[in-house]
């Protein structure tokens, strides 16, 4: 069961490799044993503020949200990740330093880990994933820097369409709740807002 387990869940991230630089056989292997396979039942923590991030996180099923909750109890939503999506506290990751942030489940989730030991393992032993790693490094850093102009510049409006059109595949998954702390507005804003942009369509 843990065998199939494994194999099934190798799948999907040794297919997203192979679209970016395909892999040899040796790179394919790497790949199989440095990543483990783990399963996090919904509203199950991947990570905790006040604790170090130990791994990256690949997900295979299912849909993660990181998040920080503020003096005033409000939870400020960064990111979602989904099916082929990676997440990661990368200052905590890197800085082995304990993390300012959440990141739990919001559905059952399968995740494919691997922890920093074994990430600079597998940088050594094949330098192909330190380049793939350094891209998605660099393509995280652009995404939260245009959000980061969003937030300062851009209306209510303006940030949900550039939310659907990243995360459309999951509108239907996130709750309103979800959706409204990830965009800086209240529930009840964005389903004004909502409203009112289903009025406009002819």
């Amino acid at each position: 069961m843990k065998e199939n387990l494994i194999q099934a869940s190798a799948e999907p991230l040794i297919n997203y490799f192979n679209a970016l630089i395909p892999l040899n056989a040796g790179e394919t292997n790497l790949v199989t044993s440095l990543f483990k396979p783990r399963l996090y039942r919904k509203r199950q923590y991947v990570l905790q503020e006040g604790n170090v991030c130990n791994e990256f996180s690949f997900v295979v099923r299912g849909c993660l949200r990181m998040y920080k909750i503020d003096d005033k109890g409000n939870t400020h939503i960064i990111q979602f990740a989904a099916e082929n999506w990676w997440t990661v506290d990368i200052g905590s990751f890197h800085g082995r330093k304990p993390s300012a942030l959440n990141i739990d489940a919001l559905e059952d989730t399968i995740l494919l880990q691997i922890n920093y030991d074994n990430l600079i393992l597998l940088y050594t032993l094949a330098p192909k994933f330190d380049r793939i790693f350094r891209v998605l490094i660099e393509n995280s850093y652009v995404t939260l820097q245009d959000r980061l102009l969003q937030n300062i510049s851009s209306t209510a409006e303006e940030r949900y369409l550039s939310f659907m059109q990243v995360y459309a595949h999951l509108s239907n998954r996130l709750s309103q709740t979800q959706i409204a702390s990830f965009l800086g507005i209240t529930p009840e804003f964005l389903s004004r807002l909502r409203n009112k942009m289903a009025k406009k369509k002819p």
